[in-house]
């Protein structure tokens, strides 16, 4: 039986970057009533209002035939706000015709040339209001001409019956409500295709923008290692998926780096640089990273699309949705992306600790981080984490880098006072148990998710460590985190190297031939001189200055001596007597003389038997 909500997408003007969606709607069984319909305001996992719904430049609806299918009389469409829109009633059923402009190159909307396409169910799916719980198909439509030789990537499930979607190819996929129709991106295009199987599970990549040298089969191995070792890290007996298909979308371009997570693939977008070539061997800087944003979001597939915070237990898309927790949702995917690609040896220890230590000091450096929790960061992630200015630095700490930290705090504390029994890794399959494994199984209503206070009492579950004081300090308070001792009670040495370089106490970039201050840190030399975001400095003692050769420029001098410097403020000279201040200390990781301890939090440690309590 044809689902009673039916869209189409079709790539009709590519060179007006506008894709064409018809949605059809059958009245409810009871009675015929008028419709009302409206696109999601943001997309779950970037958390900001974005008003995809500016983005439809034509709407009209018609009357559905008797047959479900043809367009019949013009029905009043009233438009209500931003994104909501009444149709009068029809017998039959509703037949809604629009327009989507998708030119966004990010991994959050929609995107369509005769290059490319790319959509998010967000940027161009209505959703019926008051129906969302319906099955849904869509009919993915074969685009012609030029483009008729183009492929799709889904993890959307093909339609069985009459029309269904082919391998690769378009046609007809369902979904069993809208929440999962709008949770599988679509890219369409020629692009590259690379397969693997990881514990049982078909896996597609497929790589739009990448040179004609890629190293197929290396992305394979190296994918294939990060996902088979998350499977087993949350079902270390069954190794059971809890997809049955999963699609990586890769978009290469000159200047980009990100992705999105969704329940059953990801959507990244790298430089081409970062991808392996057949012609190199080694493990380049830019690679390591990358594999780092596929182990992020892969992990998500676990934590944060089926282990939620109660408050995105069932979307809410017209509006946001506030949570403490995003520390642990991105900030615990951030620790653990990085786990994983040492415990599968795709990067060794020592970089995998210059890669820590790199994260601390970023995270020390930013004056923010005593003014505003992690916690704090991630209710406030919707009007400042990603809505930033240049004063965002003293003001805002990242729940992802700082969300990290908190982790690796948590891991080694419950290590310490566990005696090295268990570890975050025993909380985190908890978690999963508890609120994740059974997720989509539950009706919408009955689904359910992390409290804002629950954390705690599940770590005490897991582990018998009780963590109530640590979290409340590390996750509500802005006091440093004790990372030294605790990196110590497993044998890593944190050594604090004291700078004696001379600093400003600014970030600037290159405008032109100009250098552009960014961000003025809190009380920074450069802050007491009166330097402000926007000026640019030109000389420095009378000697020019360029965004490249600031920092050595600076670097002559020492820290105590007063300098002049002569900038523009909106196009009028000034000059300042500055004294200058010292570069931020920053810590080295190394580890100590004897690796066992380390060792254990490195390695992937099987399931232990939960114990009882313990207070820390």
């Amino acid at each position: 039986m044809p689902a009673s909500i039916r869209y189409t997408i079709a790539a009709r003007h590519p060179e007006a970057h506008l894709f064409e969606v018809r949605l059809a709607i059958d009245p409810p069984a009871d009675a015929a009533a008028d419709v009302t319909v409206a696109l999601p305001a943001w997309i779950p996992g970037s958390y900001m209002i974005r008003e995809f719904a500016r983005h439809i430049v034509s709407i009209e609806a018609r009357a559905l035939g008797a047959d479900g299918a043809k367009a019949g009389r013009r029905l009043a469409l009233t438009k209500l706000d931003k994104q909501t829109w009444r149709v009068a009633a029809s017998r039959h059923g509703v037949l809604l015709r629009y327009e989507v402009y998708a030119w966004d190159a990010s991994v959050r909307a929609a995107l369509l040339d005769d290059t490319r396409g790319f959509f998010n169910g967000t940027s161009v799916f209505l959703r019926v209001v008051g129906r969302e719980d319906e099955p849904v198909s869509v009919d993915i439509e074969a685009p012609g001409g030029a483009l008729a030789s183009w492929k799709v990537a889904t993890a959307l499930r093909p339609d069985s019956g009459k029309g269904a979607a082919r391998p690769m190819g378009f046609g007809r996929y369902v979904a069993a409500d809208y929440d999962e129709l709008v949770d599988h991106p679509v890219e369409l295009g020629h692009f590259d295709w690379i397969e693997f199987e990881a514990h049982g599970v078909p896996h597609g990549v497929a790589i739009s923008g990448a040179d004609g040298k890629l190293d197929r089969a290396r992305i394979a191995a190296d994918f294939k290692r990060i996902c088979e070792a998350q499977i087993a890290f949350f079902e270390p007996k069954s190794r059971k998926a809890p997809m049955d298909r999963y699609v990586f979308m890769v978009n290469a371009v000159p200047d980009g780096y990100g992705g999105l997570e969704h329940r059953a693939s990801t959507a990244l977008i790298c430089t081409p640089e970062s991808l392996p070539t057949v012609d190199k061997s080694e493990t380049s800087d830019a690679y390591r990273n990358f594999l780092g944003l596929v182990s992020h979001e892969y992990f998500h597939t676990w934590n944060v699309k089926r282990i939620k915070p109660q408050a995105f237990a069932r979307y809410d898309f017209d509006r946001e949705q506030h949570t403490r927790l995003l520390w642990i949702f991105e900030g615990f995917t951030s620790y653990y992306d990085d786990l994983f690609l040492v415990r599968t040896g795709l990067v060794d220890r020592p970089q995998y600790l210059r890669m820590l230590t790199k994260t601390i000091n970023d995270v020390a450096r930013g004056p923010g981080r005593l003014r505003m929790s992690v916690a704090d960061s991630s209710f406030d992630a919707w009007t400042k984490y990603y809505r930033q200015d240049e004063n965002s630095p003293n003001e805002i700490v990242s729940y992802y880098q700082k969300g990290s930290l908190v982790a690796l705090a948590l891991d080694l504390l419950i290590r310490r006072e566990s005696a090295g029994r268990h570890s975050l890794d025993d909380v985190m399959r908890l978690l999963w148990q508890r609120l994740g494994r059974d997720f989509y199984s539950l009706s919408p209503d009955g689904r359910h998710g992390l409290a804002e206070d629950e954390f705690p009492t599940l770590v005490m579950e897991a582990t018998g460590v009780d963590v109530h004081d640590a979290v409340h300090a590390f996750a509500y308070g802005c006091d440093d985190l004790p990372l030294a001792a605790l990196l110590g009670s497993i044998g890593i040495d944190s050594a604090s190297k004291t700078s004696t370089a001379a600093s400003l106490g600014i970030k600037t970039r290159s405008s032109g031939s100009d250098c552009l201050i960014t961000t003025v840190y809190r009380d920074s030399a450069a802050m007491r001189a009166g330097l402000s975001a926007g000026d640019v400095i030109v000389a420095i003692n009378g000697r020019r200055v360029t965004h490249t050769n600031l920092g050595p420029l600076t670097e002559r001098h020492q820290p105590g001596e007063i300098v002049e410097v002569t900038g523009f403020r909106r196009d009028q000279l000034f000059q300042r007597q500055l004294r200058l201040g010292s570069s931020e200390s920053a810590v080295e990781l190394r580890p100590g003389i004897d690796p066992t301890l380390s060792n254990a939090w490195l390695e992937a440690a099987p399931p232990k038997t939960r114990r009882r309590s313990k207070s820390a």
